[in-house]
């Protein structure tokens, strides 16, 4: 599979997979200067990249664990989805969840991107569902 990416700026950074066998490709911030984020702040980092995903293929934005551990930021629609159709800027949208402020830097890795398959169902609506163990069994319900 071949996805096409287009520079929206001189500055942006082509994705990268850091390792051989990374499942993601890192994104990098395209920004002018520094960006301080306070605790709780939210902040749509661009990328500088567009991109030319093909179609039955969705990509993913995800967190990188390591800013999450050591700085506390995550994203915030975790993971993000970008459609085979949609041709704009990527960006990433940060949330500082730490106790301290975090600075953003021009070039910094933001987030990952993973490309998945994408299963379109058709949805047939019923006024019936077949029995399950579980039924509607929802958040904790297994005791845990």
């Amino acid at each position: 599979m071949k996805v096409i990416y287009k520079r929206l700026s001189s500055t942006a950074k082509t994705p990268q997979r850091m390792t051989l066998h990374a499942s993601g490709f890192d994104l990098f911030a395209d920004l002018d200067k520094a960006i301080k984020m306070a605790p709780g702040e939210i902040h749509a980092i661009p990328t500088g990249i567009a991109l030319e995903i093909p179609e039955g293929f969705e990509a993913q934005i995800r967190p990188r664990s390591g800013l999450a551990l050591k700085l506390g930021l995550g994203i915030m629609n975790s993971p993000g989805t970008i459609d085979c159709d949609y041709r704009g800027g990527i960006k990433v949208i940060l949330i500082n969840l730490g106790k301290a402020v975090v600075t953003i830097e021009p070039r910094m890795r933001v987030g990952q991107m993973i490309f998945s398959p994408v299963t379109i169902p058709e949805l047939v609506e019923s006024d019936t569902l077949k029995e399950s163990e579980r039924q509607s069994g929802g958040f904790g319900h297994t005791g845990q």
